[in-house]
Parts: C-alpha cells; structure tokens; sequence
C-alpha cells in the first residue's frame, strides 16, 4: 500500500504540474492578445498572424525554459534613471533604463532583456557591457543597494529551435530547448563608467548638433560578429535614411546587392520578413478600436 500510496501522489503532483502549465500558458496568451491590442490602438501598427504568433510562441518558450528565473523575480521593470548629465557641449541629459531584479539567498542580480539572439550578444559583450555598468553605477551608489551579478536574457530563438518549432517535431524541439541558454552573464566593473557616461554625452551633442555622419563604406562592408550579416544588411536596411545616405548609395554600387540597377536598388524596402509584415497586415487583421476604454 506504501508503494501504491507513493504512486498516487506523483501522479497527482504530475497532474498539478501540467494544470499549472496550461493555466500559466492560457494566462500569457490572454496577457499577450490585451497588450498587443493596446499597443495597436496606441500606435496604428499591426502584425500579420504568423508574426503575431511567434511573438507570443517567443514568450511561452522564454516561460519554459526561464521559469526558474521567471517565478523568482523580485522586482519588475524597474526604472534605474541617472539624472541632470551635461554632455561637453553644455547640453543636459538623463539616462534611463529599465531592468528585472532577483533577489535570493543574499544574492542580488540584475537582468536585462534584449530580443537579441545569444550568439550576437556573446559576440558583442562590450556592447552590453557599457550599459549594465552604468545601470550598475545607478543601482549601487546612487540607490545605495547590494548587486552581485548581471546578466543578458537574449529572448530571440536560435535558428535550430525555431526550425523544430516549425516543423512540429517533439523529439527535436525538446533537444533544442535543452540545449538553448538564453542566459548571457555580464561582467560589471565601474571603472570605465565615467567613459561610458562621456560616450552617451558625445551621442547627445551629435544629435543637438544635428551632425549625423553616416558609416564608412568598409564599415558598411564588414561582417557583424556573431552573425553571417553585413552592416548594410543588418542595421542600413533598416533605416529609413538610407536612400538619401552616401555610404549606402556606394555600397550599393560596388557589391552585387542590387544587379537590376537603380530601379531595384530605389524600390527595395528592406527586410523581406519586415516587408512581408507590412505589406499583408491590413488583409488579416480588423480594424483597432476607436476608443482605448474598450480595451479596459
């Protein structure tokens, strides 16, 4: 009877696990459908069905494999801010930023959540680096509070996981998820926090100066570490200004990105998924809702 008795309650447990699981995915669903829908108010823009999808599909498996992470966040989005800055041309600035923080068994870390990929992260640390320190700089001796550690959590899917998300292959997917790490520790030191405040300052003049030089050529050229992109690819395809950019117009002409000629270069749109995003949003989705308090 002991045996049986034993049975019967991992049975249960395992029943109380799986209710949990669906309870908690039905949540984030619900959750997911009233911010987008606000969001989409708020700002005019929509998704099409696939994009919407794999957004939230990013936030349940972010839920899987983060719950540890996930149920013992002690704050939420919280607001670090470093306030009345004045760059080297007199200009004044604050830095703002918004981070999750988990305390526990005297432990204090701080994460930072990017919609990065991880291999990019782990390629371009320094990039994270400067910020977590001045996040770290305003938690610590602004706040006057203990952090022990910082960290990235990069929430994009590795190619292989979302491959075996799509084909719908159980045995695949789950070897995936074991071997996704979307945690990135961060090395904090404040030593250079001082240069990092100094960059963001120059950042502030070049806008208020209205200087906005554009890349190098070779820049735009340049492979991104951690990805099979170039610049252009990556961050110019992005950017609203590129037809009326130098750097970009040359690119353009000394690689074979565009061989149909000034027709094709003038009537890309970029990204093909952002394109397909834009392009087919108005045939699936109805139309938002005039008034905000419908989505109370």
């Amino acid at each position: 009877m002991r045996e049986q008795d034993k049975l019967i309650r991992k049975d249960k447990a395992r029943l109380k696990e799986l209710q949990y699981l669906i309870e908690m995915e039905e949540w984030i669903e619900e959750q997911y459908e009233m911010n987008y829908e606000r969001l989409r108010l708020e700002g005019g823009h929509a998704l099409t069905p696939e994009v919407k999808r794999q957004g939230l599909l990013q936030i349940i498996f972010y839920f899987k494999k983060m719950r540890e992470v996930a149920e013992t966040v002690t704050e939420t989005e919280v607001k670090l801010t470093l306030p009345e800055q004045v760059s080297p041309n007199g200009n004044k600035f604050t830095i703002e930023g918004v981070v999750d923080i988990i305390r526990e068994n005297n432990s204090t870390t701080m994460y930072d959540i990017k919609t990065h990929d991880a291999d990019y992260v782990k390629a371009n640390k320094d990039d994270y680096i400067d910020q977590l320190n001045v996040y770290t700089h305003i938690w610590q001796n602004l706040r006057n509070e203990r952090l022990d550690g910082t960290a990235v959590i990069a929430t994009q899917f590795p190619r292989t996981l979302k491959k075996a998300i799509d084909a719908d292959d159980e045995v695949k997917l789950e070897r995936e998820m074991e071997k996704w790490n979307p945690v990135i520790p961060i090395p904090f030191s404040q030593e250079k926090v001082e240069e990092t405040i100094h960059k963001f300052a120059c950042v502030v003049d070049n806008i208020e100066g209205r200087v906005f030089s554009p890349p190098s050529i070779q820049q735009l050229q340049e492979r991104i570490k951690g990805t099979k992109q170039r610049f252009a690819t990556r961050v110019c395809r992005n950017c609203d200004a590129r037809f009326s950019c130098d750097a970009y117009r040359e690119y353009a002409q000394v690689t074979n990105s565009f061989s149909g000629g000034f027709a094709e270069y003038i009537s890309d749109l970029g990204n093909a998924d952002e394109v397909e995003n834009t392009t087919n949003t108005n045939a699936f989705v109805k139309a938002p809702p005039t008034d905000i308090n419908d989505l109370i």
